[in-house]
């Protein structure tokens, strides 16, 4: 198992949040620290200088607590890699663009809106949310369904948590995220073919499973707008696309919602979309994935059975034919 045994050393340990930030230069300072294989960690935070255009990576420190959910022993992805080789399809469909675009996506106010078959509709806002529950580190891996995959120390908690305080009805037997879109924002809108507001679902046992995270932040600190500040989903024995961004609407629903890429391209993307190097995508094979960033030998590697979180989701689609529910 991978999850479930808490590391050799504390979790507080494991968050290098302040490497990037040591010198002004950051990108020429990571790019030098990956080449030699090290990784620095800075006391303070130190100002940094925005190349026009860029999104201020600086997030706030978020305090975290030790999660039993994490994954162990998996090499981190660097903290410039998941922030720029990014799929944010709002801000372009290029893996720098979220990057170089979503800046102008303002998170604060932010207001997440309950509404479906619950007691009374809801809404939280950012700070309802951080104030629900501690926040802990978790690491997932996470895996695209363009055959790349990162392992990523997100931080939040269980989505289950949020579910508890919305009163959801008997009926509602699914939950559809709906993330913020405004034309005038999202540098993609007028190019793209994609329905939008971006809407992503899952079955309820999905989203009450303690692995679904309702996610705030990562390397210890909040989200960067590319990575879907201020609040996301994450799903990890899932393709990455059914980890819902930048989320304003929570719905509960008595039917399987729309989502948007099973609405685009069904023959493609399924409603399920759990990890399954068994059923190729249609376009290429799923049985291997490219770490990102590792040396080129190291990248390659066979891909796992609901990401290799098989032990704590299975279970839920027993006997469910999982090439025809993909």
């Amino acid at each position: 198992m991978h999850i479930g045994k808490p590391p050799d050393i504390p979790s507080s340990e494991i968050t290098p949040q302040s490497a990037y930030r040591q010198f002004m230069n950051r990108r020429r300072f990571l790019r030098n620290a990956l080449a030699t294989g090290a990784v620095a960690l800075a006391a303070d935070r130190v100002a940094q200088v925005i190349e026009p255009g860029r999104v201020a990576l600086a997030g706030t420190k978020l305090q975290t607590v030790y999660s039993p959910l994490t994954t162990t022993g998996e090499q981190l992805t660097s903290y410039e890699d998941i922030t720029h080789y990014n799929n944010f399809y709002e801000f372009g469909v290029e893996k720098d663009d979220p990057a170089k675009n979503a800046g102008a996506l303002p998170t604060r106010p932010w207001t997440v809106k309950v509404e479906g078959k619950v007691a009374k509709p809801l809404a939280f806002s950012i700070d309802d949310l951080l104030k629900l529950r501690p926040l802990e580190d978790r690491v997932y891996r996470m895996r695209c369904v363009e055959a790349w995959s990162m392992v990523i120390p997100w931080v939040g908690y269980s989505f289950s948590e949020l579910v508890k305080q919305c009163n959801p009805l008997p009926s509602a037997k699914y939950v559809q995220f709906l993330s913020y879109y405004d034309r005038h924002v999202e540098k993609w809108s007028d190019e793209s073919t994609i329905y939008w507001p971006y809407s992503e679902g899952l079955r309820m046992d999905e989203a009450m499973n303690p692995l679904t995270l309702l996610t705030f932040g990562l390397y210890g600190e909040t989200l960067p707008n590319q990575d879907g500040a201020p609040v996301r989903i994450v799903v990890p024995w899932k393709y990455g696309f059914k980890s819902a961004k930048s989320i304003v609407t929570i719905r509960f629903v008595e039917k399987q919602p729309p989502t948007t890429w099973n609405d685009m391209a069904p023959n493609e993307y399924g409603f399920y979309s759990n990890v399954n190097p068994n059923v190729d995508h249609p376009r290429w094979s799923q049985k291997r994935e490219r770490r990102v960033g590792l040396p080129f030998y190291e990248q390659w590697r066979a891909t796992l059975m609901f990401n290799g979180y098989g032990d704590q989701v299975a279970s839920m689609y027993q006997g469910m034919n999982l090439h025809r529910y993909y």
